[in-house]
């Protein structure tokens, strides 16, 4: 299997979606989020449930289905020299990405994301291990 660094933005589309096709993704590669992706969760919760098209039954169980299938990894858990490393590379595109960042480059891992700057950022100052999820999507 493959492993993937996701954002929350990433886990969030899955989320609102509920469609099928990510069943298999989830079961076909690894991704792993810093826990930060957690607090990002909650501040989003009543748009994801606005955006969401199932009922609350479905939304918890296809929740359920999604935490069993990904991996959070705790922040104490970064490397400080990964973190400081993704705090430079992040200035002027965006600081709160760092957790995202850091945590490829501390696994050596593509991080797929559905932020355009972000992406367009990273790959501007040379940080070629993101891709926008769309397009992991088309590959897979």
């Amino acid at each position: 299997m493959t492993d993937f660094v996701i954002d929350a933005n990433v886990l969030m589309s899955v989320l609102i979606s509920g469609k099928a096709f990510y069943r298999i993704i989830l079961s076909q590669f690894n991704f792993v989020l810093p826990d930060f992706a957690l607090i990002e969760l909650e501040k989003y919760e009543d748009l994801l449930k606005r955006k969401s098209r199932m009922n609350e039954e479905e939304l918890t169980r296809w929740t359920y289905f999604v935490f069993s299938q990904i991996n959070f990894l705790p922040h104490y858990a970064l490397n400080s020299q990964f973190v400081d490393q993704a705090e430079r590379l992040l200035e002027n595109i965006d600081l709160k990405d760092t957790s995202y960042v850091a945590l490829a480059m501390q696994l050596d891992l593509v991080l797929l994301t559905r932020d355009i700057p972000l992406h367009k950022g990273l790959r501007k100052r040379g940080f070629k291990k993101v891709m926008l999820f769309e397009d992991f999507l088309r590959a897979n």
